[in-house]
């Protein structure tokens, strides 16, 4: 991260790495595999799906952009094979194609999770909120260049290559609005609010409080020991 007098600067790289790490950490817990991606980015002037399986989803909020995940043939086929292998299916049930929907299937669902592991991030280390939609995922036999239907006034877009265990190659998508974000004071982003932990715990206090016995009323004391030596 840069720093300028204002703080510490979060700015476009540091949210591309951030989603970079999103991948690598869904893709190889789900394939029980290494999955690494290049240290060099490229900056380009499109954003596109392109063959063999394309997925993209849009974000808002905080802040606006698209990712976009485009793999091989081979690169999708081996993620969809070594999930449902990790998943305890045998490998004589698996599909053989990488066209057929239910690899088209799993890869969304992994982007889903992808870009899940990303906002969740974003919203503590950023403080900020961003919301996506379904990941949409396409089998292409040519490019299809796409305009981001979101309100990017100066669109920066990057591409990251990553590869697979068996150095199949898939590609990392992003365009997003410029944007910094500038710390102004330390926050522990570590401490996320957990809704149904609080609720939860609201409700064992209040059943406590309705199960514990009455406390006597101050003063009881006193005023039997003042009865007994009236002899009443």
């Amino acid at each position: 991260m840069g720093k300028d007098e204002n703080g510490v600067v979060y700015g476009t790289e540091d949210l591309l790495t951030s989603l970079c790490n999103s991948v690598t950490r869904v893709l190889n817990v789900a394939t029980q595999t290494k999955i690494h991606y290049s240290a060099m980015v490229q900056r380009i002037t499109k954003i596109g799906l392109k063959p063999d399986i394309g997925c993209f989803v849009l974000f808002d909020g905080g802040f606006s952009g698209l990712v976009v995940l485009n793999f091989s043939g081979s690169a999708a086929l081996e993620i969809y094979e070594k999930y449902m292998l990790s998943m305890g299916m045998p490998k004589s049930e698996l599909a053989s194609a990488f066209t057929s929907d239910e690899v088209s299937n799993i890869l969304g669902e992994l982007m889903n999770q992808i870009v899940g592991d990303f906002t969740g991030k974003i919203r503590r280390e950023l403080q900020t909120n961003i919301t996506q939609n379904q990941p949409k995922m396409l089998v292409l036999n040519k490019q299809v260049m796409l305009s981001v239907d979101t309100p990017l006034d100066r669109p920066e877009i990057r591409r990251v290559s990553f590869f697979t265990e068996n150095n199949n190659i898939f590609y990392l998508e992003l365009a997003i609005d410029r944007t910094e974000f500038i710390k102004l004071h330390d926050f522990d982003s570590s401490e996320v609010l957990d809704p149904d932990a609080l609720l939860d715990s609201e409700q064992a206090g209040r059943a406590q409080a309705v199960s514990a016995p009455a406390a006597p009323p101050a003063g009881d004391d006193d005023s039997d020991e003042l009865l007994r030596s009236l002899g009443m």
